[in-house]
């Protein structure tokens, strides 16, 4: 338990299941609450959270930017949170990772393709069904444009989205997560789906972003009992 090591990603401190769970009211709250928990872990046990630097940290500095948190939450970030680039360059990953996910990346984008591939079939079957009246050419096209096509385009967004998208690591900073992870042999925080999966393949440890506070408190639970005790 002692002077462990942890990796976070941006979900470590906006995930919304974490806030339902730990009865935060708003996310920037929720941000301070788990912040001053690890500042907690950091004095009582010595255990380090790592953010890699720049990527994950900008996406955390901008995040509390754009949702209205005051300057206090920064300032944790900065006071609590140890910065650190991983070492892309040094840190082994075998080839067969690598086989793995390129193969995995050509199954999703079939995929996807299979996902376009019929929404343009149920776009066009759509817009036949629709009996066309000469008398109204211009209100028959705001409604195709308003009804049909804008709503397909809509589901299409959703579908296409969790078809190729779930699942996969599709920005630097979650290749940065396991990167430092790795490097660090730390575990990973984070409630994405695609960092779990490459964790495991990595053979790096991965915690729930909801569960990760409420072990911060298990463990300072324990301290204080023991404490009381002698």
């Amino acid at each position: 338990m002692f002077k462990q090591r942890f990796v976070l990603d941006t979900t470590a401190l906006t995930d919304l299941q974490t806030r339902e769970v730990m009865g935060y009211t708003s996310l920037c709250e929720g941000m301070k609450e788990i912040l001053d928990l690890i500042a907690d872990a950091r004095l009582q046990f010595g255990i380090s959270c790592y953010v890699p630097y720049p990527s994950v940290y900008k996406e955390m500095y901008e995040f509390t930017i754009r949702n209205g948190c005051d300057r206090e939450v920064i300032d944790k970030i900065d006071t609590w949170l140890v910065k650190k680039s991983p070492d892309r360059y040094r840190v082994d990953i075998t080839s067969q990772i690598f086989h793995e996910y390129v193969s995995h990346m050509r199954e999703r984008i079939d995929r996807g393709m299979g996902v376009a591939e019929d929404v343009v079939w149920e776009a066009a079957t759509a817009c036949l069904s629709i009996e066309y009246s000469q008398s109204k050419g211009k209100e028959y096209r705001e409604e195709i444009e308003r009804e049909i096509i804008g709503g397909i385009i809509g589901k299409f967004r959703n579908k296409y989205r969790s078809t190729l998208r779930y699942g996969i690591l599709d920005s630097a900073p979650d290749i940065d997560v396991l990167i430092l992870a790795k490097e660090l042999d730390a575990a990973v925080i984070a409630s994405d789906y695609g960092i779990e999966k490459w964790a495991e393949q990595l053979g790096v440890r991965f915690v729930p972003a909801n569960t990760f506070p409420m072990m911060i408190k298990e463990y300072l639970k324990h301290l204080h009992e023991n404490e009381s005790e002698s």
